[in-house]
């Protein structure tokens, strides 16, 4: 349980999170999963990371349990910490980040892979910002880069999901695979990008970042804002009073 790197063959590595039951991180998680990235990208025999997980799902946000539990706003404040520094961990990471994802993709899931710089994502993963329904606000910014403006919007005031499929159709997801295959197709684009010269590959993931025309630190921490006036009012707390889930997360 916790994150892990592996490294399945030379240029490679594998950073894989497994906090079951569904795979939603703890405030410990995302720092540590922040970590994992960092170092992977740093490490000058990597070419290409990819960023997987075990379970049911990829990811299902932040552990609502653990906002539960605190009393006041310190976990708050922890995962909404954790939350950016794992999102500007795979932005930021020198080298390209290949998502590999199955079942959900939820919340802070979001945040994740629309800063990947590749999605591979299996046949069963549906892609979603229940935000609304859990009491926060976040993760707009990063929707925005697997969908259209129009659709983001309608995703996000609604807290519907979509499929691999429609993500594939709208070109943000590279490959939609039988589940089993997932690890092979992630590995398999990986691996074509781990060809390219080192220090080349390095130079293009910073000359991409540079020429973004959405600077996603500052618009994901203006979102955040949001999300603290929104417990600061109440508001939150009701929600997730409400929230059956019970397992988990679904919160950026």
């Amino acid at each position: 349980m916790g994150v892990s790197t592996t490294a399945p063959e030379k240029g490679i590595s594998v950073v894989t999170v497994d906090f079951p039951p569904v795979n939603a991180l703890p405030v410990k998680g995302w720092y540590e999963l922040a970590d994992a990235v960092r170092a992977a990208g740093r490490d000058p025999g990597v070419r290409c990371v990819v960023l997987a997980a075990e379970g049911r799902g990829f990811n299902a946000g932040v552990d609502i349990k653990e906002l539960r539990r605190d009393r006041g706003h310190s976990a708050l404040i922890g995962a909404n910490r954790g939350c950016y520094e794992a999102f500007s961990a795979v932005y930021e990471c020198e080298v390209p980040v290949v998502a590999a994802v199955q079942g959900y993709c939820l919340g802070g899931g979001i945040g994740l892979v629309g800063n990947a710089d590749a999605v591979v994502a299996s046949q069963d993963a549906t892609f979603g910002l229940p935000e609304l329904d859990r009491g926060a606000l976040g993760a707009a910014t990063h929707l925005a880069r697997l969908v259209p403006q129009h659709l983001m919007r309608a995703l996000y005031y609604t807290s519907r999901t979509v499929t691999a499929g429609e993500l594939h159709a709208h070109g943000s997801v590279w490959r939609v695979v039988e589940r089993a295959e997932l690890p092979s197709a992630a590995l398999d684009l990986a691996r074509e990008i781990a060809r390219k010269d080192g220090t080349l590959i390095r130079l293009a993931k910073a000359a991409i970042n540079g020429i973004d025309p959405v600077d996603v630190h500052r618009s994901y921490r203006y979102e955040q804002g949001f999300t603290f006036e929104a417990n600061l009012s109440g508001i939150a707390d009701r929600l997730r009073a409400d929230f059956g889930g019970g397992e988990g997360g679904d919160q950026a």
